[in-house]
This record gives structure tokens, sequence and C-alpha cells, in this order.
């Protein structure tokens, strides 16, 4: 393992977070913190996850699309924020490529994602 890969490991290591296994399709809920103030509360983000960046080493992102008041709402997510409290799977999308950028222009029945109901989990190694 190279150095930098040693690294990154051992800051992953420290930060303690357990990031579930998700790609491209699936519906997630990031449950985000939010300071408003003085006060923080948890706020939750469910949409389809449309894409993933940089893999699961520290840098990675991942980009969760909704739909809100008729309007396509974008947003982009650090995997290992401090401000992300939970991310949770709410179901499995079938797809077949890793960036889905054309559900921007797509609509109503035209924008569903079939669901994965064979789901395997990935084995650790």
């Amino acid at each position: 393992m190279n150095l930098i890969a040693e690294l990154e490991a051992e800051q992953i290591a420290g930060l303690e977070k357990t990031i579930p296994d998700f790609k491209a399709g699936d519906t997630i809920r990031v449950g985000y913190k939010v300071t408003e103030g003085t006060r923080s509360r948890v706020q939750n983000y469910e949409g389809v996850c449309i894409s993933r960046k940089n893999g699961a080493g520290i840098a990675g992102s991942f980009t969760v699309r909704k739909i809100s008041f008729g309007e396509g709402v974008e947003r982009v997510f650090p995997l290992f924020s401090t401000n992300i409290d939970s991310i949770t799977v709410i179901r499995r999308g079938r797809v077949r490529r890793s960036k889905l950028y054309y559900l921007r222009s797509r609509r109503g029945k035209s924008a569903r994602i079939a669901e994965d109901t064979g789901y395997k989990p990935k084995k650790e190694a």
C-alpha cells in the first residue's frame, strides 16, 4: 500500500463514520446538520443519488437530486463531511451507468428508476 493510501485510511478510521453501500440510482436520505443562529438541528434531504465522485476515499462526494415544488434541486455532499449526521438508503435503483445526468432533462414517468429487488451487499475484503 502506498503512503497516500495509508494516510487516507488513517484519516477515515479517525472519523469513525459508517457510510452505507450506495451507488447512483439509489434513493437516499441524508441527515444534514443545519445551524440557524445559536441552534443546530438535523434536516433530512431525500432524493436520488445521481453521481458519486472520487470513490470511497476521503475526498469522495455524491450528488443528490430531488424535486421540490415542481423544480429540480441538486445538492453535492462531501462523503466524510462533519455536517452529515446520517445517510440512509431508502430504495435501491437498477441502473446501467454511473452518472445519471440525463435525469435533469426528464420529467414525470420517464424520470423513474426501476427498483433493484435482488440486491446483494458487497463482500468486505
